[in-house]
């Protein structure tokens, strides 16, 4: 009898521990549980700017191609301060490798951009500088400015995919400011650098406030009474006054041909007037119905 007992828990111990050595032998070849992706700042790589082949092969004599030359590099440079400005990357200036290259060298340090989360890609694809004249007959006068405008495509793509996010064009001319020309040919001549300058900084906060809404869209942080704070500060185009439109986001919309999520439903649900803009935050009032205005909600700017 007591042989029997000894024999059936030996048995009840030899299945428990085959059960116990095959849990451990799952857990060990289990595969790991993908990871969370971790919040933070995303990085962005910049790509020297470039105008197209056509461009240049049009650029007929060296005053000319000088001109592209001087506004394709303010505005490489224009666009990195934008970018920087908006607070919301860390760039990754491309068109400074050789400089960062010389530096690791001069120290012995070996230099490596490391990898970013996303490539942007600034062409432009028109450049025009002319003289234009116009005449007064009435006053026996003539008044002669030069024109400037010009003309970029600009794309973000997702570095790990290679996957295009978002194309765009921006245009810049100087509608509202006359550079007056004493002494000048009928076409070509030197580029004034302040109007450059001015034209060049305008796309770039063009180009840097798309950025940052295609990969950051602006939302609202937090909501007391009627004033709400949203995660725009200053250098990212919002100003006082401005006024706002906030979407409420429902569910996720899935293309019922591709299948391929488009985002998540926005319904309208009120609008807010900015009131102050900080270095990082912007505060803005509800300027008429609230239908569900709250944190979360994304903001986006009603041009008038």
């Amino acid at each position: 009898m007591n042989f029997k007992l000894t024999s059936l828990n030996g048995l009840r111990l030899f299945v428990t521990g085959l059960f116990l050595g095959s849990a451990l032998l799952a857990q060990e070849t289990a595969p790991a549980a993908t990871a969370a992706p971790t919040p933070g700042i995303k990085t962005l790589a910049i790509a020297k700017v470039k105008a197209t082949p056509a461009i240049l092969a049009n650029a007929a004599g060296a005053s000319r191609k000088n001109s592209i030359d001087r506004m394709t590099q303010a505005l490489d440079g224009q666009l990195i301060s934008a970018v920087q400005q908006t607070r919301k990357f860390t760039v990754l200036a491309r068109s400074d490798a050789d400089s960062l290259v010389e530096e690791g060298a001069a120290t012995g340090k070996a230099f490596s951009f490391g990898d970013a989360d996303y490539l942007l890609v600034i062409t432009v694809d028109d450049f025009q500088d002319f003289i234009q004249t116009a005449e007064f007959k009435a006053l026996g006068k003539t008044a002669t400015k030069r024109v400037i405008r010009f003309s970029a495509v600009g794309k973000i793509y997702e570095t790990k995919t290679n996957k295009l996010l978002e194309t765009a064009n921006f245009q810049e001319q100087n509608l509202d400011t006359e550079e007056l020309l004493a002494n000048s040919a009928s076409t070509g001549g030197e580029l004034s650098d302040a109007l450059l300058l001015s034209l060049t900084r305008r796309m770039s906060e063009q180009v840097s406030q798309r950025v940052a809404d295609v990969i950051y869209p602006a939302k609202i942080m937090a909501k007391t009474g009627k004033v709400v704070t949203i995660n725009r500060g200053d250098g990212t185009g919002i100003a006082t006054g401005q006024l706002w439109e906030v979407f409420a986001l429902g569910e996720e919309l899935i293309d019922p041909d591709t299948h391929v999520s488009l985002g998540r439903e926005e319904m309208s649900v009120g609008k807010v007037r900015i009131t102050r803009v900080t270095p990082k935050t912007a505060q803005g009032e509800v300027n008429g119905e609230d239908l569900g205005i709250d944190k979360g909600a994304i903001v986006r700017r009603v041009v008038q």
